[in-house]
Order: C-alpha cells, then structure tokens, then sequence
C-alpha cells in the first residue's frame, strides 16, 4: 500500500541525522506502531509519508515514497490553525464524501465516536472543543473519506476512556492498514503487529531503527533477549581477548629476555630466539585481527534522568485543597497563571471568546496531604476547565508551592525563548550551567537546547515544563494530561518520577497505566459534580 525505500532525513537546522537508509512496505493487514524517544523523528516521518512537503522547511529529505495512488487518511498531532476557526459543519463539508453517507450512517458513526447525532451540523468553532472533541471530530472526518490507509499521530491523545477502547477496536479490525504513533502503551500492547523503533544513538549524531514484525510486548522482550545475548557475547569475547594478551605477553618477555642473555658466541641459539620472536609478532597480528572483529558491546540510546527532590514533602494533615464551585462554566475568561517564573498565558490570537455554558454543578474536591489525584470523565465534560480554576485557587498561595503543567503547552510556554532562556530565572553563570546539565540529563543536545520552544517536539515541550516543577521546588502539582506526549520508552520513567513524588499531585488522564501506577484516588466527572470511582472502572 505504502513503500519506502532509502529514506535519508537530517535537521537542517544543526544537520543531524533523523533517519538513514530507511525502508519500509506498509502492506494489507499491518497495525504498525512508531516508537522511540521524544524529538527523534516520529512525527516528520508521518508527515513525510502524508507529503513531502510538509516537512521541506526544517528536514533535508532523499529517498522514495511509492503510495500506488492509496488515498491517505491522515490525523496530525494538533489540530492544524486554519481548521481551528472553522465550524463543526463547515470542518465536515471539506469532505467531499460527507455528503454520499446517508443519515443513518452518519448516526452510527457518531455513536460510535460518543457524539451527538447531531455533531456534524454544528455551529461551534472548532478551537472551541475540547482536546478530546477534536480527535473524535478529525477521526469521524477521516472515516468519512474512506481511505485506503491511515497514518494516525497521537490518536489516543485527549480522548476519554471509552473513545480509547473505540480506538483500540477501530485499530485492530480495521481491514485498511494503520501506521500510528502513540504513547498509551494499552493501546500499543493492544492492537500493533508490526514496530518501526527509531532511535537516536552516540549523543544523537547516529540514528538507528529497527522494523520488527512482532507484537509490541514482543518485540521489547526480544529486543531485551538480543541485547543481553550480544553484551553476554561481548564480554565474553573481551574476557578471551584478555587471556590471549596476557598468555602473548608472557611469551614475548620470555623470549626478549633470553634474547638479551644469549651470548653472542652462540649464534645458533640467537637465530632460533629471533624465529620464535617472529613467531611471537605473528600471534599478535593474529590476535589484533580477532579483536577488530569482536561483537561490539550493544549500543542503547540514554534513558531520561529525573527526579524530584527527596525534600519536597507535604504533611500528612495539611490541608492541600478544600475546592467548591456550584457551576462549572465554560467560555469563561480565562485565568491568568503569571507566577512563580511562568511565563504569562498566550491568549488565542484571531479568536471569540467562546460562548458560556454551565458544564457540571455542585463540585467539591478535597485534597489533604501528598494525595496523588485522577479526574477521569467523557470528552467535553469540562475536566480542564475545572482543572484550570484549581490551579486558578492553588497558584497564589503561600502556604503551599504549586506549579501547573497545561494539556496546551503553547498557554504558558513563551515560544520564541530557547529552553535554557525560558527555565532561566537570574541569568546568572551557575543557574545557566546547572540548567544545561538538567536538559541534558532528559537527553537535549546542546544545538536543541539553542531551538525556539516552537521547534521542539510535544514531548520535548513537556519536559520542559516538568524541569520548571522541578527546579521551583514545587509541592503541589497541577497536571493536564501529563504523560500524553511522553513515548512508551520514556512513559515509565514518568509514572516512576510522579509516584515517589513528595507532595500532592491533582492531575487528568485517560492513560490507563498512569491511573493505576500513579494515582491513589479517581473522581468522575459528570454534570452533577466529581464521584469517586474504584480504578478498575
């Protein structure tokens, strides 16, 4: 359906490689996952394949891209700007087939998605959705088109629990082939059959891949199997290696020394001393031929360091949060988060306010000491909203230090400043050295540490903001979504970091090994205000 062959990607920007030498047959059948760390080329490959085009301003690109006339149905990880001013019906109406399906058809569909049957006909602007709503919108758009293949980017990003099972079903018994990117390993463990691993080794100046047709859970086991087999290999090669240099070692004192003690009336015994030298000398270059061709150790990319500091620390009786609101409304004015070193909130540019509507009633949220907090519920809801006025009532307090990560990282990141400029608070030699030693710690090279914020990959924003919590010291963590931009490799780390946190985490997910990993307490949110649910929900 889709062929790849000989793909050559690099950066323009600090010319280093994305990918090398890279073929691939996307054929009938496949559900093929990309993985691999954050700002290593998930995304442009998409893009690439969907058109070349649409990476031509940052990436060299050399190679072949043989899509036989497949239609694409594409779903790019933002919800792209000149979409966003668009009603529901005018967004659907740029699919020319909207219009071939019968309302029945259509009814089903949006079932199917947990929309309205009448969703399609909107008047709401699309920037005005929710996370989760404009997945759902731009995959309802896509079915629509009935296209011959989907590559599908971050399709678990913002949707709620029963849209994720939708998806995992749509994934696995769709009869077109489906690439995707995702970081919900569920969904991942769930549904793919083929891996493409793109990594980026030797401080990111060699990229590396692997296409493994295998199950996710399979491959990371033979992937562990290969490993260890080739670095128990290496080992023992270089033990062997040891003992024949120091055996060859031995020999050649021996016979240097006899050489220097032979007397010159013997020349008999000088001659054999000199043969059994060049003898010597020619093990050596043998045993030099083996070590050039030992198995090399295995190379793995560096894994993400973080950690909060030991001395962060809530009692177990102080009282975090005592949160109550009679209505939750949305197209409210936004609060204004400026504090504690967060940049001020980037409000849309070009937009409406949306207009208001009450989303729940009568909520109340108690929070005491290092309490790790999930508020789960359907897209739309109003879980950010509400999330955003906790972090509205927490940020000025002073009895506690809070820090608030958004599911819209462009909301407080200051776009144009580099990573370091942004992280950094006094300017001064130290901060900016201890800063550097951070990122590089979460794997930014020295020229990425140099990009704007807007080049960076999701994942790359979202580390930022967790070095902001981190270097704030921050006790109390107000966190959207947060593990929706981190890859399946990078995913446990995160969940590790987050559950030997010291203070208290309020937090929304939908990514099932969070909640169970992470959280100690699920609420719902519904219309009538948060209800505690058991995590087996």
């Amino acid at each position: 359906m889709i062929q790849v062959k000989n793909l050559h990607l690099m950066h323009k920007k600090d010319l280093r490689p994305i990918l090398e030498n890279f073929s691939f047959a996307l054929n009938p059948g496949d559900k093929a996952v990309v993985i691999g760390e954050e700002g290593n080329g998930k995304s442009t490959l998409l893009k690439w394949l969907v058109n070349p085009s649409l990476v031509e301003d940052y990436v060299e690109a050399e190679g072949e891209r043989i899509t036989g006339g497949a239609r694409i149905g594409y779903l790019p990880q933002e919800l792209p700007a000149e979409e966003k001013e668009r009603t529901l019906y005018e967004f659907f109406c740029e699919e020319e087939q909207f219009f071939q399906w019968s309302p029945k058809e259509l009814s089903k569909l949006a079932q199917e998605l947990g929309l309205p049957t009448d969703f399609y006909y909107g008047e709401q602007q699309m920037y005005t959705l929710s996370g989760g709503e404009k997945v759902k919108a731009q995959m309802a758009r896509l079915l629509l088109g009935e296209p011959d293949v989907f590559l599908l980017d971050e399709p678990s990003n913002d949707i709620d629990i029963p849209t994720l099972l939708w998806m995992e079903r749509f994934i696995r018994e769709s009869e077109q082939p489906v690439l995707y990117i995702s970081h919900d390993e569920t969904l991942i463990e769930r549904t793919a059959n083929v891996v493409i691993h793109l990594e980026q080794i030797r401080r990111k100046t060699v990229s590396r891949h692997t296409v493994a047709r295998m199950p996710y859970r399979e491959y990371l086991s033979h992937r562990e199997n290969v490993m260890d087999n080739q670095m128990q290999a290496a080992l023992n090669e270089r033990r062997q290696e040891r003992i024949r240099r120091e055996k060859l070692n031995r020999i050649m004192q021996r016979v240097e020394h006899e050489q220097s003690a032979i007397s010159r009336q013997n020349p008999h015994g000088g001659q054999l001393l000199k043969k059994k030298m060049k003898a010597v000398k020619s093990m050596e270059k043998r045993f030099d031929k083996v070590a050039g061709q030992m198995t090399e150790r295995p190379e793995e990319e560096e894994a993400i360091l973080l950690r909060f500091s030991p001395d962060i620390r809530l009692p177990a009786g102080k009282i975090v949060l005592d949160f109550h609101l009679d209505a939750l409304v949305a197209g409210e004015t936004e609060p204004d988060f400026c504090r504690a070193g967060l940049a001020e909130e980037k409000k849309g540019e070009g937009t409406e306010p949306a207009p208001s509507r009450v989303l729940a009633r009568n909520i109340h949220l108690f929070v005491r000491g290092p309490e790790r907090i999930c508020i789960v519920g359907k897209n739309g809801v109003g879980k950010t909203t509400l999330l955003k006025r906790i972090a509205e009532e927490l940020l000025p307090r002073q009895d506690i230090r809070a820090a608030y990560m958004p599911q819209n990282y462009e909301d407080l990141l200051e776009l144009d400043k580099t990573p370091v400029d942004y992280l950094s608070e006094s300017g001064d030699k130290e901060e900016i050295t201890r800063i550097r030693t951070w990122l590089g710690s979460m794997k930014y090279t020295a020229d990425e540490m140099q990009h704007a914020i807007r080049e960076l990959s999701g994942g790359q924003k979202a580390k930022i903001f967790l070095l902001k919590m981190n270097l704030s010291g921050a006790n109390v963590l107000v966190l959207d979504e947060p593990t929706r931009n981190f890859s399946p490799l990078s995913n446990p780390v995160i969940r590790q970091v987050l559950r030997d946190f010291g203070g208290a985490i309020i937090s929304i997910s939908h990514d099932r090994k969070y909640i169970e990993e992470v959280c100690e307490t699920v609420y719902e949110l519904t219309e009538d205000g948060l209800c505690k649910v058991t995590k087996d929900n």
